[in-house]
């Protein structure tokens, strides 16, 4: 390695380790001020983005799920995050526009708008135009901006399996109007299966294959099939049925003494952890009813188990609310055989 290589990297590593500590003290002038600095010194922007904001970014869900942080400093930190990131949208939008003009959103339920930011910075930064929707964008605008800004392509992020349906419906109100869609994000998994059967014209695994990726997307895209009539049905019933359905399970299960009458302070209470433990696998089946991949199931469980575990909660609770969630799903053939397949056995021996 380099000499030049090796104090790139070096700096890197400081202006990691001085951004982690500025978000865990709440610190939102410091961390700008951190992120101003290193821009004034040449520092390429999308490096910071992919090399100090996003992996910094990732430490808060891990400090949240080990139960290290609270909700609030997780709340808190992130907003630090999508700030300095903001200061480095700022620099870029200064550069020359020489592409055409790329969307870029998040599905509709999926309220982590740092990786989209990162996406349509990324892109700006490489001379196309972009237009910046935010967090949680519903289909139905997505579809009256296409015909507003008349796009070369749309790219969507998705982070959580609850995003997914919305994302087929963006997928479908951009293809509709015959414009390609690229997709990414953690939702999508480790491979381009869920989102070749939702039908994005692309998927991408990483940032960097992103950008490249959106260059050679095809002008004109067909607009996609629809899915099988049962499978809709089934995810459509959980999507109208949900609260319903938590109510129902939070009802018979929960870890004893941890769900109680009275305001809720905060999640060490477990309140707040137990509503999210409820919600998030029915969330998941929805995903993997419409992705026909039961890794989502898999993957939810094992994250319950974690959340659950850090807070001292048997691993058996993990398998009871399986149990509840089955009963819950009793009349929906599919789901139940997804549950039954992919959280089949104890969690704490499969994870």
């Amino acid at each position: 390695m380099s000499t030049s290589m090796t104090a790139h990297h070096a700096d890197h590593d400081g202006l990691f380790s001085g951004f982690e500590h500025a978000l865990a003290a709440g610190n939102a002038s410091e961390a700008i001020a951190l992120v101003d600095h290193a821009l004034d010194a040449g520092a390429e922007p999308v490096s910071l983005l992919c090399d100090v904001i996003t992996p910094a970014q990732r430490r808060i869900g891990e400090r949240w799920q080990s139960a290290e942080w609270s909700v609030a400093q997780e709340h808190i930190a992130t907003g630090i995050s999508l700030a300095a990131a903001e200061a480095v949208a700022r620099r870029v939008r200064a550069l020359p526009l020489t592409k055409g003009r790329v969307i870029v959103g998040c599905a509709e339920r999926e309220w982590h708008a740092l990786a989209a930011m990162v996406v349509g910075t990324s892109l700006r930064a490489r001379g196309w135009q972009v237009t910046f929707l935010g967090a949680a964008t519903p289909a139905e605008r997505l579809y009256s901006y296409l015909y507003q800004v008349e796009p070369d392509a749309v790219a969507v992020s998705c982070s959580v399996a609850g995003g997914l349906p919305s994302t087929r419906r963006a997928i479908e109100s951009a293809t509709t109007a015959g414009i390609p869609v690229l997709a990414g994000g953690a939702a999508f998994g480790t491979d381009g299966r869920r989102a070749r059967t939702l039908g994005a014209t692309a998927w991408a695994p990483t940032l960097p294959e992103g950008l490249d990726l959106i260059e050679d997307l095809p002008p004109t895209v067909e607009s996609v099939p629809p899915l099988p009539q049962d499978v809709l049905s089934e995810q459509r019933t959980l999507d109208t049925e949900h609260y319903s359905l938590v109510r129902q399970v939070t009802g018979q299960w929960g870890p004893a003494g941890s769900v109680g009458e009275g305001d809720i302070v905060t999640d060490t209470d477990l309140n707040l952890v137990i509503r999210d433990c409820v919600e998030q696998p029915f969330r998941a089946i929805e995903g993997a009813l419409l992705t026909a991949d039961g890794r989502l199931v898999r993957d939810v469980a094992q994250w319950v188990l974690a959340v659950l575990t850090s807070r001292s909660v048997a691993p058996s609770a993990v398998d009871s609310l399986r149990s509840e969630v089955l009963d819950a799903v009793g009349s929906l053939p599919r789901a139940r055989a997804l549950v039954e397949e992919h959280w089949s056995v104890p969690a704490y021996e499969a994870a």
